[in-house]
This record gives structure tokens, sequence and C-alpha cells, in this order.
């Protein structure tokens, strides 16, 4: 598990995770609207992170789970 920023600027979702000081844009996601945001998070350099799904109120910080490389 990794504490990561997540933030939104001009429609773009931004993925901070400051431990690697990676900085990546969002994707896709498994749930994409506003009332459930999350789940299954594809980033622009190909990782896969599970972000808890719950309602879409940026910018937080949140605990995410890498899944795949």
């Amino acid at each position: 598990m990794a504490k990561v920023m997540l933030r939104e600027s001009e429609g773009i979702v931004y993925f901070y995770f400051a431990k690697k000081d990676m900085e990546e844009t969002i994707e896709s996601l498994e749930f994409d609207s506003e009332e459930m945001w999350g789940g299954n998070t594809k980033l622009s350099n190909g990782e896969t992170w599970w972000i808890k799904p719950g309602v879409k109120k940026l910018p937080k910080e949140e605990v995410c789970k890498k899944i795949a490389e």
C-alpha cells in the first residue's frame, strides 16, 4: 500500500507517488462517475493501481495498492 496524492487540472487527473517522485496521469478507471470513482486504475506509464472506490472529491490523499506493472 502506498500513500499517493490525486489532483485534477483541466480535466486531467494526476497521480503523484512522493516516495518515488513519480507523477503520472490516469488513463482509465474502473468506476468513473462523480458518485463512484476509483477501482482498478491504469496510469500513463502502464502500471495498474487500485484506488478505493468512492465519491470523486479531488484533490485528496489516498492509500492505494499497486496491482501490476
